[in-house]
Parts: C-alpha cells; structure tokens; sequence
C-alpha cells in the first residue's frame, strides 16, 4: 500500500513506539517490525519462532535493537513501495530530505535463503543529512551473550548457536558489544548496511551498493508478481492488496504453514495479563487464511497449506484422528511448551513475556469444520483433493460423528474451563456438511447416511438449546444467555438463512450489547468469566464479521459504513493488530492474520452486494 502516509516526530529518548507505528518487512521465514523513527526493534532469526534478536518492542533496555535515522532532529513519513513489502521510511530535516528503505530479499537458492538477509539501503534524496546508526543484537531474547569483532567496514556478532555478520559502506566502530556509525549524506548519495545470518557454508559477504540496487529491484520485481495473480479488481483494492501482501509474509515458505501473527506478548491490554505467543500454525487461523488467498485467486499458498495439513495434521502415519491439536510448530511440532521471560519488562511494561502456547492442549472442536470448509474450497476452487486425502478427510468426519457432543474450551481458548459453547457445535455441523458437499459433487465413497443423521442431530441441538426465548437470540453455550460475537458465523457458514427472524433477531441484539461505533466485542468477561484478570479491546476479525453478516442481511447501506469506519483504524500503512482500544490504539500481535483475512472477505462480499 502506498500511502496514506503520515507525519511522525522522531522521539530524542526513545522507550516505545505504539504497536500502530510500525511496518513489516519479511522473507517468507521470519519478520523485522521496523518503528516510524527507522528502528527494527523486532527480528527472529532464522525464523518466526526462533529466539529474537532485536526485542526492544518488548524492553526497551534489554531487548536489543538495530536503529537508523537521521542524525538530526526530523519529521518521519512511512510507506510501502507501490504494490510490494518493501518499506520506506522517509526523514524530513531542516536541511534535507532522505529516506531508508529497508527490505528482505525473497530467494529461491537455498544457500541465499540461508542468509536471511537484511538490507537497509540509507538514501539522501535533497539537501544532504547527518545519520547515525546502532545496531545491538541481544541473542536469545536477550539471555544469551555474545561478541563482537570488527574488521573494516564488517561486524561480527557471534553467540552460542547463532552467528550475524553486518556489513556497511561506512565505517564502523565498536561500543561495548555494539557498533555504532555516524556519517553524512548529500543529495544522491547512499550507504548500505546489511544483516545475513553467516555459518557453515554461508560466509560473510559484503552487500556493494549495486548489490543492494539489484536485489532492491529484485525484491521489487518478487512481490509485484506475486501480487498480479490477484484477481481482486474491487472498490477497496488497496487494502485488500496489502492485506493479501501482509498474509503472504505470515508464510513459512520450507512448509507451507501460516502463523497467526509474526509476534509474542504484544498486550491485548496494557499492563494486563493477556498476551499470547502467536508465532504458531493454529489449524483455524490458517484455514481461514486459505479461504481468503483462494477468494483472490492466490492457489499456491492454499496448496502448500494443504500439504503442510497433509504431513502433519491429518490422520496416518500414526496419527490420531482426534483430537487434533489446535497449533503446530512452523515445522510441524507438537510440543509448543509454554513459559515467562522475567528478565523482560514487556511492551510499555506490561508482563508477562510468554513464549510458546499453553493452548496447544486444549481441546477445540471447532477447529473441525475450519479444516474441512478449508479443503472443501481448495477442492472446488483449486485443484481435486487426492484419494488419500478423501480418506484423511473421512477420517476427520467419523471422528466428529462419534465426539462433537462434548464441551470444550471453544474458539477463544478461554482458560475458565470447558463449555457447550454454540460455535464448536456450529463448526462440527460445517465439518460433516461440507464433508457431504464433496461427496456428492465428486460421487466419492462416504457414509453419507451417518453423516446426514449427525448433521441433522446438531442442528436441531443447536435450534433447541443454543437459542435463548428470554434474549431473543442465540447464545454463546446452552442453556445460556450470553452473547458471543463468534455467532456473527451462523449465516456466513450458510448454517441459517441470513434473513432468518432467529437471525436477524441475534444480530439486533449483537448489535446492542457488543458494537461500538461499528467496533465489535468478542464477549463480555463480566458476564461470561474466561478465568483471565483485566479487560480487552475490540476484536477486530469479529468486526469484519459483523459487516459481513449485514451484508447477507441486506443491511448494505449500515455493513458498508461499518466497513469505512474500520479501514480507519488501520495504521498509516493499512495494517492491523488483533484487537481496537477504546481510544483507537492497535491492541495485541501485530499484524495479525485473523484481522487481514477477515477484512478480503468483507470487501469481496461487500463488493458483491454493491454490484
């Protein structure tokens, strides 16, 4: 996306940027945030889930950080190259203007890919500008010490395990177990610095200034092609362009998975206790993820997906059919044990630093029909699922059959114990119905008899004991009466007609006790305890639901402004956390998958109903 940019004052003391003001640069294995000011002050190397580098997003002291700016006091602006993830930021001073562009070369050698490269490419296009940089990794979140040898213009930081070797056209020199630069550029002139990951075969390798101009236009060239497979031709294009662009870069290229968000403990509330480790493959999450690349026509990623599913999900090679684990590694790990980094303070000071997931072990049974409708649309709109694959999916299927009628602990990994939640039952009626929808599109063998009779169980189960007389809605466990913004899917997963009274009756009452301003609420924790302290913002996925559901309803006129409203509170470059204040600020892991795959399917369907 290339704008709206906008103005920034670089701060002189800097402890933390908003989670909004920053962007995201990547290579398909791991992410840099890079702040409004010019500073990466979060990278993971050599992937998503690795120990960071740079966390100074999570401790402004000890969590290590690589800063580049202008030397001098300056306005910022941040942009994306048109049309790629290639970012810009730009520094407006008394006597110049100049920008960094900060990039990850995406490389199919794999010796290159073994790199994971990092360029930043410092230009002075008026005036000419003093610049400083400070480049401080802090290994393994900081735990880990390591040291620093300079020769020339290159440094190494070498730590137990882990090896980064930094080169630059300026020169350099140490500082403590940093190394610092200071230089000046006039209009025309450039530096380069950049970051590879050196070791083995993989030596450190100066990157010249027109190393840095090609694999510049290299990277350039990468993401616009990716991106003309795209056949969104919308109102909204740019948006749904940058969040095609953002869920792209939360893929792990070796394994086809998609993490939840490139991040860890960023606070759904500042100084509550709600934050998370979502550097992980949720099968939900990156389902849904796969209906939204397959809505825009980006098959590629769905297939990568469905073999990742295929090696490490579905049943066979000694794998049960249930209950599947709601998360796996990037690489297709189960053991995601969760713990608390003590020795950070935490983003704006609020602990805990979790690393890994707790919820790895619940048990969610909505996560059925996330899977099933993912390889549904991928065999209708992609390419024909295999016949081992058919089994793996009847596998799944009897498995529902035999265990949908438990309680559980439901989309929103609540930690108050298990529940009848109305959303678990919903998905499990999704996973046998669109089970059902293959095989009778592809005359495949099925018990479709059984399949039918669960079908029809649940649904009448959630008619009779997920609808509240007293509340004139559906509700969020049965025989309850508290709402939950997740039956936003009820008509979207075509289980009720979206002009349904019962429907529409819900939405109404949705509408007034979990939307503000057009924002929506996942559930109320007073009414509805989830065994957590503190409160939290807006959930941002269920607002995009919540316009979806007006579309269908024909409330056209009242989804499309709710849509606008939410396109404002993206951040300057158009992307999103997981979560909405109540003054507006990004809450939570940032950028956030759910969010952006949520708004493609709002824009598409509003789109539709707009004609």
């Amino acid at each position: 996306m290339g704008g709206p940019a906008e103005d920034h004052d670089v701060p002189g003391g800097r402890r933390y940027l908003p989670i909004a003001e920053h962007g995201l640069i990547g290579d398909l294995r791991s992410v840099a945030l890079v702040g409004t000011d010019g500073t990466i002050d979060w990278y993971c190397c050599p992937s998503f889930d690795a120990p960071s580098v740079f966390a100074s997003i999570l401790d402004a002291e000890r969590g290590g950080c690589f800063e580049l700016a202008a030397a001098v006091p300056a306005r910022t602006k941040q942009f994306y190259f048109p049309d790629t993830n290639v970012l810009i930021t730009r520094f407006f001073t008394e006597d110049g203007v100049g920008e960094v562009q900060d990039f990850m070369p995406v490389d199919g050698t794999s010796a290159e890919a073994e790199r994971h490269r990092l360029i930043r490419r410092v230009v002075c296009v008026r005036g000419s500008i003093p610049f400083r940089t400070r480049v401080a990794p802090r290994f393994d979140y900081g735990t880990r010490p390591h040291t620093v040898r300079l020769s020339g213009e290159t440094a190494l930081f070498e730590a137990d395990g882990l090896a980064l070797a930094l080169t630059a056209t300026m020169p350099l020199e140490t500082d403590g177990p940093d190394v610092r630069g200071d230089f000046k550029l006039a209009e025309g002139e450039s530096a380069v610095f950049a970051l590879d990951k050196v070791g083995g075969d993989v030596l450190p390798r100066r990157c010249a200034h027109t190393e840095a101009e090609e694999q510049f236009a290299a990277t350039v060239a990468y993401w616009r092609r990716w991106l003309s497979a795209s056949k969104y031709r919308g109102r909204w294009r740019e948006m749904v362009h940058r969040s095609a662009l953002t869920l792209k870069l939360l893929t792990y290229a070796p394994t086809g998975a998609i993490v939840a968000a490139p991040t860890t403990s960023l606070p759904e509330q500042l100084s509550g206790e709600r934050n998370w480790d979502y550097r992980y493959v949720w099968v939900r999450d990156a389902a849904f993820c796969v209906y939204a690349l397959l809505r825009l026509g980006f098959t590629g990623e769905a297939e990568a997906f469905m073999d990742f599913v295929t090696r490490h999900i579905s049943p066979g090679d000694g794998k049960p059919s249930g209950p599947l684990q709601i998360m796996y590694g990037i690489d297709g790990r189960t053991e995601l044990p969760e713990t608390t980094l003590d020795h950070l303070e935490g983003h704006q000071g609020s602990a805990p630093v979790r690393v890994g997931n707790a919820a790895a072990d619940q048990l969610q049974l909505d996560i059925y029909g996330a899977l099933i409708d993912s390889i549904y649309l991928f065999d209708k709109w992609a390419k024909p699922i295999s016949s081992d694959q058919w089994d793996d999916v009847c596998a799944l299927v009897d498995w529902v059959c035999e265990n949908w009628d438990q309680p559980d602990e439901g989309i929103w990994e609540t930690r108050g114990g298990r529940k009848n939640f109305l959303y678990s039952r919903l998905m499990c009626w999704v996973a046998i119905e669109r089970a059902i929808r293959m095989a009778n599109r592809r005359g495949l063998p099925a018990d479709l008899p059984r399949w039918r009779e669960c079908r029809d169980t649940i649904y009448r189960r959630i008619m009779s004991r997920g609808w509240s007389d007293a509340r004139r809605a559906f509700v969020q466990h049965e025989d309850g009466d508290v709402l939950d913004a997740a039956l936003l899917m009820m008509p979207l997963t075509k289980f009720i007609a979206p002009t349904d009274p019962k429907w529409l009756s819900t939405l109404d009452a949705l509408t007034e006790e979990l939307v503000s301003d057009s924002l929506v609420y996942r559930y109320d924790p007073q009414a509805s305890p989830d065994g957590l302290r503190g409160d939290e913002g807006t959930f941002s996925i269920c607002s995009f639901w919540y316009v979806e559901a007006m579309v269908h309803a024909g409330r056209i006129d009242e989804a499309r402004l709710a849509f606008e409203k939410m396109l404002t509170y993206a951040n300057h470059l158009g992307l999103y956390a997981e979560e909405i204040s109540h003054t507006g600020e990004q809450q939570g892991n940032f950028p956030q998958a759910f969010t952006h795959l949520a708004l493609i399917s709002a824009a598409f369907n509003l789109d539709r109903a707009l004609g």
